[in-house]
């Protein structure tokens, strides 16, 4: 469904994607993990275009798009066919949660209010915040905002949703209703790029796991094996300060 070849990015003088290649399937949840600076979070603005790569492809399964030799309209068929949830929220403070939802199918897809109210009260209802529809961001808790910008990525309907760290931001007791949330969204077969530092539910949602280490990935596979059975020492080193969180799991979800 989605293949990425050869990501370089730098800043200034600092590379840091070193020539990634990752390729997802439709219906993966293909989860991204590695220590901090590492390149993930940029890997991700990569893929629908927040940063330019400086080399590198990507191929959904009907077009493919260089970087080097992007053009405009190339930018927005990707963005079409991508949506991202972010650690900050990214809400519009002087809108309600559902108009929240509503101004990209306005803006973007060109919807009429009536069919963008529609599929946003949907989604705000898939994500338990039926109640919330008139509230303004200032009126809700991190974890009711995080899903307000989850139900907006929805409402998008992207063939794949990137998700960058969404509990990073959140209090410790905020979190589990945003994992469960996406626990759902997987569940439903919603193709999902994630980034998260949430060793357990990364285990438990994922079909694959990708450690990445300095820019470059260096193993990946189902959780059983990434977990339990990794096989480079780097993998080994930086889940070993993870593994009395574990559950050990025996198959991929």
């Amino acid at each position: 469904m989605l293949a990425l070849k050869n990501i370089h990015k730098s800043f200034n003088d600092h590379e840091i994607l070193k020539g990634i290649d990752l390729k997802i399937n439709k219906g993966d949840v293909v989860t991204i993990i590695g220590p901090s600076g590492t390149g993930k979070t940029t890997l991700l603005r990569c893929v629908n275009y927040l940063e330019k790569p400086d080399e590198g492809e990507i191929a959904f399964s009907d077009f493919q798009l260089n970087y080097q030799s992007v053009k405009r309209k190339d930018i927005l068929r990707l963005r079409r066919r991508t949506a991202m949830v972010f650690q900050q929220y990214n809400l519009f403070k002087n809108k309600t949660a559902i108009e929240n939802v509503m101004e990209a199918q306005i803006v973007v897809q060109k919807k009429s209010k009536k069919a963008a109210y529609e599929k946003s009260l949907e989604e705000l209802n898939r994500v338990g915040l039926a109640d919330k529809l008139d509230a303004y961001p200032s009126q809700l808790s991190g974890g009711q905002q995080q899903r307000v910008s989850i139900a907006r990525a929805l409402a998008m309907e992207p063939e794949i949703i990137l998700f960058d760290e969404p509990t990073s931001a959140l209090d410790p007791e905020l979190v589990g209703e945003v994992l469960n949330v996406i626990d759902q969204i997987a569940r439903s077969g919603v193709t999902i790029l994630l980034v998260t530092h949430e060793m357990s539910f990364a285990q438990n949602i994922s079909t694959k796991i990708v450690f990445m280490d300095q820019g470059k990935i260096v193993e990946e596979g189902p959780p059983s094996q990434i977990f339990n059975h990794s096989r480079e020492k780097r993998t080994k080193e930086f889940l070993s300060h993870f593994n009395s969180n574990y559950t050990k799991i025996t198959t991929a979800k």
